[in-house]
């Protein structure tokens, strides 16, 4: 769409300066309060919390209990309530059970503390996917996703810096470092989240950093392209479409498909490089070179696939790519004898779980259309892929150290079937447009939407 009064790219620029940094730093926030627990582990937790290796694991597996039961819930109430609301609020919440966690002196503290904590992170991720739906296009949404998912990578290596730094408090109050983690990184999540109330805006119509002639553009641009600016009451009937729709489970089983691999990666790769014979200080610092490495394919691989206009092919590399790292690491027979070529595998693991997962978690704000189905999806993929995280909670025991046999093989079961879960949704898309395109002509970027019926509308076309 040609608009001579304002220039899109600039547009663009401006609404990713003050959108994606804002969510990005949100995120970066939640991944880091949920995966410090492993470095928190190797700095003394499970000792002076007197819990076995077992039960440690059992606590992994409680967060994510949590976070499975309140993602759609969550997503709901923002869709009843605004960004700008409830993302900081969540923020302070999960901020706040963080912080409680360096204080907790047994082992039912500690269950407690990491089920909370997954029910107050639990909004966060599919309510920023649906945040950027109501903002961006549809073939821009991928890329913006995939940015804000790297705050994970950047989380991973701040986590492992801010460990390593944090862990040398070692005698102050406290015989160990790790409550320390806890504290000072759950305080600097309040802290933030507080200030969040002030830098999250809600939709476009009510954002005060633009004009109202760029207002006018965003309406204009949206409304020839999805649903965004629908003026759509919150229905248990669109709730309903989203569960019997298959395409949405399939959006599920992508991610559950690799969340499996990207939580134990994140949880245990501290534990995994300590015991290929390296100091816990030591591996605190080698797990950020793993991380940066993500950090960056994360962003190339996006870049390539909003270039080309693909999902599933660089989805399905990634997962090829990452597989590379697993084979590696069960390859090596003597870890601690060769700890190079295991430390060379955690790199193809980080660089390619990363990507592969951005991509999956952009399917449903790219293609599902009515904005309550879409909120619903969004947090229905997360609430299926976190059943992955539950289950891959159990695998890395103690006993299979250092080889983490059982551990390493579900990850490459997991992402293999990944790879063919892309490949399953890229054909049932391409075979449904082809469909549709013997029933109904494309909707054009001109006009907007009329008598829209979401995406079950057969002038809708899916993105693959």
């Amino acid at each position: 769409m040609e608009d001579d009064r304002v220039n899109e790219r600039a547009l663009l620029r401006k609404m990713d300066a003050r959108l994606l940094p804002a969510v990005g730093v949100l995120y970066l926030l939640s991944f880091l309060d949920r995966s410090n627990v492993g470095n928190a582990r190797i700095e003394g937790l499970a000792d002076d919390v007197h819990m076995t290796g077992n039960q440690y694991l059992t606590g992994l597996t409680l967060y994510f209990v949590g976070y499975v039961l309140f993602e759609i819930p969550c997503n709901i109430i923002l869709k009843r309530t605004s960004p700008r609301f409830w993302l900081p609020t969540l923020t302070v919440a999960w901020g706040i059970v963080s912080t409680l966690m360096g204080i907790v002196q047994d082992l039912a503290g500690f269950f407690v503390a990491r089920f909370f904590l997954g029910v107050t992170e639990s909004g966060l991720f599919p309510g920023v996917v649906y945040y950027f739906s109501m903002w961006y296009k549809r073939r821009e949404r991928q890329f913006r996703v995939s940015l804000f998912f790297s705050s994970a990578a950047l989380a991973g290596s701040f986590g492992g810096i801010l460990a390593y730094g944090i862990g040398h408090m070692k005698g102050i109050v406290w015989p160990n470092g790790w409550r320390w983690i806890f504290i000072l990184e759950g305080i600097a999540t309040v802290v933030v989240a507080v200030a969040a109330y002030w830098f999250i805006y809600n939709y476009p119509d009510t954002a005060e950093f633009l004009s109202d002639k760029e207002r006018s553009f965003i309406r204009s641009r949206l409304a020839s392209d999805s649903d965004a600016t629908h003026d759509e009451r919150f229905s248990w009937d669109n709730v309903v479409k989203a569960l019997r729709d298959p395409k949405c489970w399939l959006y599920g089983m992508s991610f559950h498909t690799m969340s499996l691999p990207l939580y134990t990666f994140s949880l245990f790769l501290p534990t995994i490089i300590k015991d290929l014979g390296y100091t816990a200080a030591k591996a605190q610092l080698l797990t950020i070179p793993p991380y940066a490495f993500a950090f960056v394919t994360t962003l190339a691989t996006a870049a390539v696939s909003e270039r080309l206009g693909k999902r599933a092919v660089p989805l399905i590399c990634s997962a090829l790519f990452a597989m590379i790292g697993y084979i590696l690491l069960l390859a090596n027979t003597d870890p601690a004898g060769r700890p190079g070529i295991s430390y060379s595998g955690t790199f193809f693991a980080a660089g390619g779980i990363y990507p592969a997962t951005a991509l999956a978690l952009s399917w449903p704000a790219i293609n599902v259309s009515g904005q309550t189905k879409r909120a619903v999806a969004n947090a229905m993929q997360i609430s299926i892929g976190n059943l992955g995280a539950v289950l891959g909670t159990q695998l890395y025991r103690s006993g299979d150290a250092p080889r983490y046999i059982v551990g390493h093989s579900f990850a490459l079961g997991y992402l293999a079937g990944n790879a063919a879960v892309s490949l399953a949704l890229y054909l049932l898309l391409r075979r449904e447009n082809r469909r549709r395109e013997t029933m109904a002509e494309e909707v054009k970027e001109v006009g907007e939407l009329v008598d829209w019926r979401g995406d079950d509308d057969p002038r809708w076309r899916f993105q693959f």
